[in-house]
């Protein structure tokens, strides 16, 4: 009977010490991410109401080119898109038409606000998707390479110029690249993804020439997300270096580029990832102020337009999905979080 129940003490003991297996961290998570989604939805529909103006003011400025003699005209137009009803009742046929895919139709632009994003969003996607790549590339190995040499003249010229850039706003940046290497230098274009009206001989042609117009807004959004993620790696290895694993590892004789990257720089990936999530918003934010210097064919260009003409249902649509597009980057930073470190899923 003793034996039975040191054994029945000695299983319960390793079923306590396993991590737990349940998902309900990750529900829980997914959970709170649909409640965020929500309050920004909500928040989307109001903030535009409560700015200065309305997105038919130009139909009743009787010095504008499109006014509307005919007030009953007028009260059709906003009876159409649904302006003369309460917040309220706006409101829920704004959460109506969300849940079955419906963004609505754009007042200036009199087109299915949907037609609009689907062109928009992927030149985004391509300007913030590369930017936050090459920019974590280059910080993450240039980081662990400063911290392996810190204190010398290549690691405090890093220091001093990544500092300073990352105090620079990406749209001074863009507009310094624009006048420096598109006006008074002419290497670069200045506006746009692709040259108007040209035909490609090969796809080759073609993602060259994108690639061309991509350079100088690329490397604008780029210097200032590479610098802050520069000083968190470097400080983190630095940190790592006297650290007895390290030096057990030394001893064994492993080689150089073991030490840097598979036991120091494997410490650095949990703040670069942290990192990675907080920049994906500022990242799609900075965006939209580059493309609208280099006139560039994203949705920042989209939004600016929509917020001169108060275009309401334009709006919604482009917060919501950038939103929507902040959302999953960051859920999936968290997830791959989790697989880093396996105390996060015990919680």
């Amino acid at each position: 009977m003793t034996d039975v129940l040191q054994r029945e003490a000695r299983a319960a003991a390793r079923g306590h010490d396993a991590p737990p297996r349940s998902r309900v961290p990750y529900l829980r998570t997914i959970g709170l991410y649909a409640l965020t989604l929500w309050a920004l939805v909500t928040l989307v529909f109001f903030l535009p109401r409560f700015m200065p103006g309305d997105p038919l003011r130009a139909l009743q400025d009787a010095d504008s080119g499109q006014f509307i003699y005919d007030a009953q005209e007028r009260d059709k137009i906003a009876a159409y898109y649904g302006l003369d009803k309460p917040l309220v009742s706006q409101y829920r046929s704004y959460l109506s038409d969300l849940r079955k895919g419906d963004f609505g139709w754009s007042i200036s632009q009199n087109t299915p606000v949907a037609t609009l994003l689907k062109k928009r969003l992927p030149w985004t996607l391509l300007l913030t998707g590369s930017a936050l790549l090459l920019s974590s590339t280059i910080s993450y190995f240039v980081g662990i390479t400063a911290a392996w040499h810190r204190g010398r003249f290549a690691d405090r010229a890093l220091i001093v110029v990544l500092s300073a850039t990352r105090a620079i706003p990406e749209y001074a940046m863009a507009s310094a690249l624009l006048i420096t290497f598109a006006v008074t230098y002419p290497i670069f274009p200045q506006a746009g993804a692709q040259q108007a009206f040209a035909t490609y001989g090969s796809p080759l042609d073609a993602i060259g020439d994108v690639l061309f117009h991509l350079a100088l807004p690329l490397a604008a959004l780029t210097v200032g997300l590479a610098a802050n993620k520069f000083l968190i790696v470097r400080n983190t290895v630095i940190s790592t270096l006297g650290e007895d694993y390290m030096v057990l590892a030394r001893a064994k004789g492993l080689s150089r580029r073991l030490l840097k990257y598979r036991h120091s720089g494997r410490n650095a990936l949990l703040p670069f990832v942290t990192a990675l999530g907080i920049q994906a918003g500022f990242a799609v934010g900075g965006s939209l102020f580059v493309e609208s210097i280099f006139n560039y064919p994203g949705m920042g260009t989209l939004v600016e337009r929509a917020v001169t003409a108060r275009d309401y249902p334009l709006l919604q649509g482009c917060f919501i999905l950038l939103a929507v597009v902040v959302l999953i980057a960051n859920l999936a930073v968290e997830l791959t979080y989790a697989k880093l470190d396996p105390r996060v899923r015990r919680r």
